[in-house]
């Protein structure tokens, strides 16, 4: 059974490399033609947005997959092409496609969970932007042109996951002994979504077609404040826990010189108000549940630790 992953950023690499540990055949699409995944996954250079080359690569793959990312300040140039190219590669090739998301598309809950029913009802920038890419994958389905199935995370942490919220400013500063950096309000509770649990349970998504034509929130551990987040870091690093918090003031004032900052803006309520994910849908569907919140974060500090900054 042939797989093909478009995207090697931390979670395209993890889903490729638990595809090859399964035995299955893997391909992963980037720019480079290098990624450092397991040796017996084969990496293909190419352009995503390119609908012929997608094609040719897509050719035999019984499963699509859809892991590609782009800068905040070019998601409107980049990913309406990208989705395009690979949703015309799985239809050719006659293969399911899995589209891993996030949960940016959902307007704010009040604090109350997040859950897989609520209305794409977002109305930031890059919000709609997803939510328009999500309801063109849903009416590819619905007209029986290419079996889709949709995966949706929190923010993620774990292996290689450097620019996140809980990456590089976070897990680097934690081995040092220095403070780490987060912004919003650290008292509030706030999902976070482990890498390898996304590439298991975007898998599990390929394999089984109970997945198909829904999305999906993809198993979470427990919620957990961020300032409970981060003090397991430390605990786990073995150094006394610091915190410098950057408020919604802050980031309006260093968005001014720093576009991505701006662009941050728009999903900030996310770290102002609890943030719960409801993954109970996916867990009692395919009998998968989440790694435990200590285990995962002892895995990526110990993936901090071999790969100094």
């Amino acid at each position: 059974m042939k797989h093909v992953v478009f995207g090697t950023g931390p979670v395209g690499t993890a889903l490729a490399d638990y595809l090859a540990a399964s035995g299955e055949k893997v391909s992963a699409v980037n720019r480079s033609g290098r990624a450092h995944t397991s040796s017996s996954v084969e990496v293909i250079a190419g352009d995503a947005t390119d609908a012929p080359f997608a094609q040719a690569v897509a050719d035999g793959a019984a499963v699509v997959y859809q892991c590609l990312g782009a800068p905040y300040t070019k998601w409107h140039e980049l990913f309406p092409p990208m989705q395009a190219a690979v949703l015309s590669a799985a239809r050719q090739a006659g293969a399911k496609l899995v589209s891993f998301e996030n949960l940016y598309v959902y307007a704010p809950t009040g604090g109350e969970p997040v859950t897989e029913d609520l209305p794409l009802a977002a109305t930031g920038k890059k919000s709609k932007l997803r939510a328009d890419m999500i309801r063109d994958l849903i009416a590819a389905h619905a007209a029986g042109d290419v079996r889709v199935t949709m995966g949706r995370a929190s923010d993620f942490f774990g292996p290689r996951a450097l620019i996140t919220h809980m990456g590089e400013r976070v897990f680097y500063p934690a081995i040092a002994g220095k403070k780490a950096q987060v912004m919003g309000n650290p008292d509030q509770l706030h999902t976070f979504s482990y890498v390898g649990d996304i590439a298991k349970g975007l898998a599990t998504l390929g394999f089984d077609d109970r997945a198909d034509g829904k999305a999906w929130h993809l198993p979470n551990p427990p919620t957990v404040s961020i300032r409970e987040f981060i003090g397991k870091v430390y605990e786990a690093v073995g150094t006394e826990a610091g915190l410098a918090a950057m408020p919604r003031f802050m980031v309006n004032l260093m968005g001014i010189f720093n576009s991505d900052l701006a662009e941050i803006k728009e999903v900030l309520y996310q770290f102002e108000d609890p943030f719960i994910v409801d993954s109970s849908s996916f867990e009692s569907t395919f009998g998968m549940t989440a790694t435990p919140l200590d285990e995962a974060i002892s895995a990526t500090v110990a993936w901090f630790r071999a790969n100094p900054r």
